[in-house]
């Protein structure tokens, strides 16, 4: 009997103990800056010809072109890849009958640089190769591992600060942890805004200009947590 009064004793403290115990449930979030180490530029030459062939040789041999003077100031063949490829009818409808009024060629280059200081240089190089249309450009960083960890560690410093203004508002004090979760860790880039360039006023622009100027992202990796405090 009185072993059975003393496990009824113990029962009633340990329910008593849980539920005087509160559970508070916040999110966080933490944020680190990394230095962009890769850009990926997007370049090409759009073209326009009443005979398609025509339109896709004058294309063809641009970007043949703007590819040898890329390699030729120093970037890998292996850097150079095809981003897209287009070829389009405009229609001319002020007749009764639509009538094509001529093709549109368009090819774009994606270039792959490691070398932040040479992006405006290689730009300058591909527009005074022939190229006149430009996409945009993208940042990224190949290690972000730190980043990501000191992230982590700012979304958890948050989520504890949040928590503790709760608790001291209710009246109580955080006594621990019940549970940590992650729910994300993203890598955001800034692009540079896009724009396309033509012919003869790109080529007025340089002149005029010193020559491209681009200032590498700094690119922000994100990161989220959730806890379940207790809190007494």
């Amino acid at each position: 009997m009185k072993k059975i009064t003393a496990l009824i004793l113990v029962l009633l403290l340990m329910t008593g103990a849980a539920m005087a115990e509160t559970r508070i449930n916040v999110s966080g979030t933490g944020e680190t800056q990394v230095s962009a180490d890769t850009a990926i530029i997007s370049l090409g030459v759009s073209a326009r010809d009443r005979d398609v062939l025509k339109a896709q040789q004058q294309v063809n041999a641009k970007i043949a072109a703007i590819r040898k003077a890329l390699t030729d100031i120093g970037v890998k063949e292996e850097s150079i890849n095809t981003d897209y490829l287009n070829i389009y009818a405009s229609y001319d409808y002020s007749s009764d009958q639509e009538q094509i009024e001529a093709y549109n060629a368009n090819s774009s280059l994606a270039i792959r640089v490691t070398d932040m200081d040479s992006v405006g240089a290689l730009i300058d190089a591909a527009f005074a190769a022939g190229a006149n249309t430009l996409g945009g450009i993208s940042f990224s960083a190949s290690d972000t591992a730190e980043a990501r960890s000191e992230s982590l560690k700012k979304a958890i410093a948050d989520a504890k600060a949040k928590a503790e203004v709760l608790a001291e508002a209710s009246g109580m004090k955080i006594t621990g942890i019940e549970s940590i979760s992650e729910n994300g860790v993203y890598s955001y880039g800034n692009d540079v805004s896009n724009f396309s360039a033509r012919g003869k006023d790109v080529m007025e622009e340089a002149a005029m200009d010193a020559g491209t100027v681009v200032q590498a992202a700094k690119l922000i990796v994100s990161a989220m947590v959730s806890i379940v405090f207790t809190a007494e």
